[in-house]
């Protein structure tokens, strides 16, 4: 796998042209999206932190993996995060307007903490997605942090989420997995 910074843009109208398939990775601050991005690429392209929050603007990464080719787009953290309301609202307008507008993205990924797997935030999250999600799209669910569960806690997050794959950043666990699901979803291999 290749993986190339292509740029940053605060809203739609500063990104990159459309060009090719996008996947949309979405999570709410401290689900370890960062950590997650270096572990799935096997690169440091994203910097991590101990304060929520640090991604502000959507990051397009161009990724090349078996001949084919396609644009993450890491967008910021949802829910906490230090910066002003008024910053807060500008990102969700900003989000909203990127998500659903943007006809080039065929899966949108949600980052879960396996350790919070019900939370609200990111229950309303999946419903967002789901409200305007186009039949040509798909929504792709990853519990991050399964290292910190014991085998039974993961076995009943299993059990209650069947269609969702499990990582682990730290001991890069699930991410041939992940790869694969990717490329089954776009190009149907």
């Amino acid at each position: 796998m290749k993986v190339k910074f292509i740029t940053s843009a605060p809203s739609i109208k500063e990104a990159i042209e459309p060009n090719f398939t996008e996947v949309a990775l979405l999570g709410r601050s401290n689900v370890g999206k960062s950590s997650f991005l270096n572990a799935f690429t096997n690169q440091k392209i994203a910097k991590t932190s101990q304060t929520p929050g640090k991604t502000r603007l959507i990051n397009f990464f161009e990724v090349e993996d078996d001949g084919k080719k396609y644009v993450l787009v890491d967008l910021p953290g949802f829910g906490y995060a230090k910066v002003s309301k008024s910053m807060l609202k500008d990102w969700g307008k900003n989000l909203d307007e990127f998500l659903k507008n943007r006809f080039n993205i065929k899966l949108f990924i949600h980052l879960r903490d396996a350790r919070h797997p019900d939370l609200d935030i990111d229950n309303n999250v999946d419903e967002y997605i789901n409200s305007f999600k186009r039949k040509d799209q798909q929504l792709l669910t990853i519990f991050t942090k399964i290292d910190k569960l014991k085998q039974s806690e993961l076995a009943k997050l299993k059990q209650k989420y069947p269609d969702a794959l499990y990582v682990s950043n730290m001991k890069k666990r699930g991410f041939d997995q992940v790869k694969r699901k990717i490329n089954e979803i776009l190009w149907g291999m």
